[in-house]
């Protein structure tokens, strides 16, 4: 349970970091947003290294640490970009897509097991995708592409994660992930760079660099004490705080159809992570009946 209430609080932390990013679009350039979104991670992981030491930047797989902290960065990016020009509620469905994006990942690069049922799911949630951008029904926004090119780098990053998990600890891969996009972000600024003219535009800076912060700690310390899978459905939560925040700030109210395609979307994103649950209780069920019969077997093979 706290492991769940730090994950939903960790969420809602993003959400309001998303409607900071959205707000800033009027006058800032995304790089820069992306910039200020990375930066509150950054100093906490500098803060971490200064007193754990520089040994967590020792990996046995930097190539692909690094690859994933493009990809963050691109994500960000590419979400800030799309935020511009449609609703936060709009683009915030879409990206509930990458969970299927990794299924599909998985079983081409990870070779991981993908059965029919998970793959029927897939095909659903790219129906409710379907339904929430309606292409061809005059409501389509090209900029809703970037929010498709994001959940690819969120994918992405996710199963270079699942690479990286028997390799690297996990505040190894959130420090190179952090210094990796904000290094990435900060190459761009010397060409984008505007400086915020007012005290309230510093003031959403700083509300970004913090939610942005406090939202990352938060699920990494969830994830630390539960399980992914039984945390995974919280990250549903986001169109529910971004639909408010939304609706507060910029008064962008999703119609039904956006509300129909996200359920549609949810409802088979929660079949298929009851699917990876029925997989992992069966695989934890047949390596305990293994080692049932190993210990059965072993005074047999002694006499």
């Amino acid at each position: 349970m706290r492991g769940i209430v730090l994950m939903a609080l960790g969420f809602f932390a993003f959400a309001a970091c998303d409607v900071q990013a959205k707000f800033l679009t009027d006058t800032l350039p995304p790089a820069q947003i992306v910039f200020f979104r990375q930066i509150g991670l950054f100093l906490g992981v500098l803060v971490m290294l200064a007193m754990k030491g520089a040994h967590l930047l020792r990996s046995q797989l930097p190539g692909v640490q690094i690859l994933r902290g493009i990809c963050a960065a691109s994500s960000a990016l590419c979400f800030v970009l799309a935020v511009t020009y449609v609703p936060l509620a709009d683009a915030v469905a879409v990206t509930f897509i990458a969970p299927f994006l990794v299924t599909l990942m998985g079983a081409l690069f990870l070779r991981e097991p993908v059965g029919p049922r998970r793959w029927a799911a897939v095909a659903v949630g790219f129906v409710g995708m379907l339904i929430v951008i309606r292409p061809g029904l005059g409501v389509f926004h090209p900029a809703i592409g970037f929010v498709l090119i994001a959940a690819c780098f969120f994918a992405t990053r996710q199963v270079l994660s699942r690479t990286l998990s028997g390799a690297d600890n996990v505040m190894t891969t959130v420090a190179f992930t952090s210094i990796t996009s904000t290094v990435l972000v900060a190459l761009a600024l010397p060409f984008v760079w505007t400086t915020p003219d007012t005290l309230q535009l510093w003031l959403v800076i700083l509300g970004l660099a913090l939610t942005a912060g406090v939202g990352e700690v938060l699920v990494i310390r969830a994830l630390d004490i539960a399980q992914a899978v039984a945390l995974a459905p919280i990250h549903y939560s986001l169109i529910i705080w971004s639909t408010f925040y939304g609706y507060v700030v910029f008064a962008d109210l999703p119609d039904v159809w956006t509300f129909v395609g996200c359920a549609i979307i949810v409802a088979s994103g929660l079949y298929t992570l009851h699917r990876e649950r029925v997989a992992l209780r069966e695989g934890r069920a047949a390596a305990a009946r293994d080692r049932a019969c190993e210990a059965a077997a072993a005074p047999r093979n002694g006499m």
